[in-house]
């Protein structure tokens, strides 16, 4: 059994699209789907051994994946990244600005060094990979870019300097969207609530404990895949999308339209996820939880 995606399967063929992230979580399984509808995906990261672990994965599906080692808060780094890119395969058709990491903090205990870390990759780093595609490629021949923020709307208590990223990855996606549109690329943005993907067994015990009660919150009772994620931003990349340009897409069950301490949500059945990654693992903290 392959990926069941919900797009044609030559949506992507001969596409070339970069995957920052590609080697864990959403955007492993985004790489996966783009490379089973056609595209031939680089996977980007900065730990070879997980890269090479989902090129093997994609091949053996017989997708076409090749990848590409970078720490993309460097930016010397990542235009040597896409030179290489675009030197091999011509042209970037789509860019899955998927890269990230944060860890559970207050505020008044995150230090500089750690604030900074967090902007870096979340912001800047996504930043630079996207200019350097549209200087590099897409500013001669168009193409289409997603990034990856988060539900910082009503502000992100216990991870304020994530928050903060995001909303400036949001506020670079509104305004990339306008400066580049003339030369035919889109750039849009999706913000995944609470998805059941491998990063949440990163965080240390005490946060995972308050992981398992996030689907208590969540209207549609449960947590997200990482298949419901990654199929918004194949939409989004696709053909489908030629006239959207400077959106976020939530994709959070509705969890960020209210407030469990005014409107309690009561306890019904979840609703029907959509399970098409094939070779999704669910993370550790969620195996003797039924979800």
């Amino acid at each position: 059994m392959g990926y069941r995606s919900i797009l044609r399967q030559d949506a992507f063929a001969g596409r070339n699209v970069i995957v920052t992230g590609g080697g864990s979580g959403i955007g492993r399984c985004t790489a996966h789907e783009l490379a089973s509808l056609g595209a031939r995906v680089y996977l980007v990261g900065r730990k070879e051994e997980k890269l090479q672990k989902v090129q093997a994965e994609i091949r053996e599906d017989g997708g076409l994946a090749e990848y590409r080692v970078c720490d993309i808060r460097e930016e010397d780094a990542v235009k040597a990244m896409v030179a290489s890119i675009v030197a091999e395969c011509g042209q970037v058709h789509g860019l899955v600005n998927n890269a990230g990491g944060q860890f559970p903090s207050p505020l008044a205990v995150i230090s500089q060094k750690g604030w900074e870390a967090v902007v870096r990759t979340n912001l800047t780093g996504g930043f630079l990979v996207a200019r350097e595609v549209f200087v590099q490629s897409m500013n001669r021949t168009g193409g289409a870019i997603v990034n990856i923020t988060a539900d910082f709307w009503g502000g992100m208590p216990g991870m304020g300097h994530s928050g903060a990223a995001r909303a400036g990855m949001d506020n670079f996606t509104r305004t990339a969207a306008y400066e580049w549109g003339h030369c035919g690329v889109r750039v849009n943005a999706v913000a995944p609530g609470w998805i059941m993907s491998s990063g949440m067994d990163t965080y240390p015990d005490s946060f995972k404990a308050v992981i398992k009660k996030l689907k208590d919150a969540v209207p549609l009772k449960r947590m997200g895949h990482e298949a419901e994620v990654s199929g918004v931003i194949c939409f989004l990349l696709s053909d489908a999308a030629a006239f959207v340009s400077g959106t976020n897409v939530r994709i959070d069950g509705a969890a960020s339209q209210g407030n469990v301490a005014a409107w309690e949500l009561p306890g019904k059945t979840p609703s029907q996820a959509w399970q098409g990654f094939h070779r999704e693992v669910i993370p550790d903290v969620f195996k003797t939880d039924g979800n």
